[in-house]
C-alpha cells in the first residue's frame, strides 16, 4: 500500500529532492486540490501509474497504464471520426475518387521532389500500387532486419533494431534513425517503419529502429532525451555494423515525427541529452517527418484544444497556463531556425488523427526560416498510418524518401570533398 501512495502521489506531483538526498512526497493540500480538480480519465491514470509501483507485481501492470492513456486519446478524436463517417457518401463515387487520389501519388511525390532530386533519380519507374497492406508484409521486410534488441543506454527500454544489406559496401554505409509512433504512450519499434527501412537497407543503408520511454509512467521530456541518447550513441558506435557516424539521419511517424523534427531542430541541446556524456553530438545531417504533429501549444481549434488537454494529463502532466515554456520547447514549429537540417515532410490530407494543417504550417514556417531544402509531399486521400495500412502509397512513399535521403548524402559527401580540395 505504501508503494501505491508513492506511485499516486508521483503522478499528482512528482516527488522532489531534498538537501539530504532523500524524496519528499506532495503536501496533503496538493494532494488535496489535485483531487477537487481532477476528472475520471485523471484518476484512471493515477491508478494504472500508481499500480505499476507495486513491489514485484508493478512491472507487469505498465502496460494497463499505456492501455488506459491509449484509451483517453482515442476518445479525444471520436467527435472526428463520427464526423468524417457522417458526411453523405455514394459509393460509386466515394470509390472513383479514392482511386483517383491513389493513382495521382506518383506524380504528386515527383512534383515535391523536382529542384531537390536529380533529374536522372526522379526518372525511374515507381513501385506498382499494392492492394495488401504492407505490415501483411511483415516477413518478407525483416530479411533486412541484422541485429536485434541493442542496448544504446542502460535503462531496459532503451533497445534498438539494425537494418542493413547482408553486404555492406567497402565505404561506412550512411544512417538513418528511425522514430515509431504511439501518441507517446506507446514507442515500440514493432511493425512500424518496416517497409521503409527495407528499402533503405537494399539501397545500402544502416537504419536503427528505437524503442524509447513513454507517458504515462515517463513524463516528458524523457521521451525526446531517449531519442537524443539514441542519435549519440549512433554517433559514437554506428561504425560497428558498417554505418557512417558522420552521417546520420532520423525519421519517424505521427509521434515520432514529432520527435524527430524535435531532435533535427535543437541538436546538442543540453536540456534534451541529461543520460549522454558531455560532449556527445546529437545532431542529424536530415530529417523526414511523417504525419507528425508539430506544435504543442496552439489550441485555436477544438482538435488542437483537446490535444493540448491529453498533453496535460497524460504526457507533460502539466498544465499549460502554469508552463508555457514546456510545451513551447517541445513545439517543432516554434523550435525552426535558419541552420535547421534539411527537411522531408509528409503528410496525407484526409487524416483525421492529426490534420494536414499541422504539416502545411510546420513547412510554411519551415521554408520561411531555414537556409537548407525543404520538401513537402501532400498525399491525396491519405490517412493517418498509411504506410502500415495502404499498399497503394507506401512502396511509392519510401522509394521518395529514399531519394530525399541519397541526394542529401551525396550533396553533403560532395561539400566534404569540396572542404578537403
Amino acid at each position: 500500500m505504501l508503494a501505491f501512495g508513492a506511485g499516486v502521489a508521483g503522478y499528482i506531483r512528482p516527488m522532489t529532492v531534498r538537501p539530504d538526498g532523500r524524496f519528499s512526497a506532495p503536501s496533503l493540500r496538493k494532494r488535496a486540490c489535485w483531487f477537487l480538480r481532477a476528472g475520471p480519465t485523471d484518476y484512471l491514470l493515477a491508478m494504472s501509474v500508481a499500480s505499476a509501483s507495486l513491489p514485484i507485481i508493478g512491472k507487469h501492470l505498465e502496460p494497463l497504464g499505456a492501455a488506459t492513456a491509449m484509451g483517453i486519446w482515442g476518445y479525444r478524436h471520436v467527435p472526428e471520426f463520427f464526423s468524417h463517417s457522417a458526411q453523405p457518401r455514394n459509393a460509386s463515387d466515394q470509390a472513383a475518387v479514392r482511386k483517383q487520389e491513389r493513382d495521382s501519388t506518383n506524380a504528386v511525390i515527383d512534383a515535391a521532389l523536382r529542384g531537390v532530386v536529380s533529374q536522372a533519380d526522379l526518372a525511374i519507374e515507381w513501385p506498382a500500387p499494392q492492394r495488401s497492406a504492407p505490415v501483411l508484409k511483415m516477413r518478407q521486410h525483416r530479411r533486412s532486419l541484422h541485429r536485434s534488441s541493442v542496448r544504446y543506454g542502460d535503462h531496459p527500454s532503451q533497445l534498438l533494431d539494425v537494418w542493413r544489406p547482408k553486404e555492406l559496401p567497402v565505404e561506412p554505409a550512411p544512417v538513418m534513425i528511425f522514430v515509431p509512433g504511439g501518441a507517446w504512450i506507446h514507442g515500440g519499434r514493432q511493425l512500424q517503419g518496416y517497409a521503409l527501412m527495407s528499402h533503405l537497407a537494399q539501397q545500402g543503408w544502416v537504419c536503427l529502429s528505437v524503442n524509447y520511454r513513454v507517458s504515462p509512467h515517463n513524463r516528458w521530456p524523457q521521451h525526446i532525451t531517449d531519442v537524443k541518447t539514441a542519435i549519440g550513441w549512433a554517433r559514437a558506435n554506428v561504425d560497428r555494423f558498417g554505418g557512417d557516424r558522420n552521417f546520420v539521419a532520423i525519421a519517424g511517424c505521427s509521434a515520432g515525427g514529432h520527435l524527430s523534427a524535435l531532435a533535427g531542430l535543437t541538436p546538442n541541446d543540453p536540456e534534451m541529452q541529461t543520460d549522454l556524456p558531455e560532449g556527445s553530438d546529437t545532431s542529424v545531417d536530415a530529417v523526414v517527418g511523417i504525419y507528425g504533429r508539430y506544435d504543442w501549444e496552439d489550441r485555436s481549434t477544438p482538435e488542437r484544444d483537446r490535444f493540448v488537454d491529453f498533453l496535460e494529463r497524460v504526457v507533460v502532466k502539466r498544465k499549460i497556463d502554469r508552463h508555457p515554456e514546456i510545451f513551447r520547447k517541445a513545439s517543432p514549429i516554434a523550435q525552426v531556425h535558419p541552420d535547421a537540417p534539411p527537411f522531408l515532410v509528409i503528410h496525407g490530407s484526409g487524416d483525421s488523427v492529426i490534420p494536414v494543417a499541422q504539416a502545411r504550417s510546420f513547412v510554411e514556417r519551415l521554408r520561411a526560416v531555414s537556409r537548407s531544402v525543404v520538401s513537402y509531399v501532400e498525399l491525396p486521400g491519405a490517412g493517418h498510418g498509411f504506410d502500415m495500412t495502404d499498399g497503394a502509397r507506401t512502396g511509392s512513399v519510401a522509394t521518395a524518401i529514399g531519394l530525399f535521403l541519397n541526394q542529401i548524402h551525396r550533396n553533403r559527401s560532395l561539400m566534404k570533398a569540396k572542404e578537403v580540395i
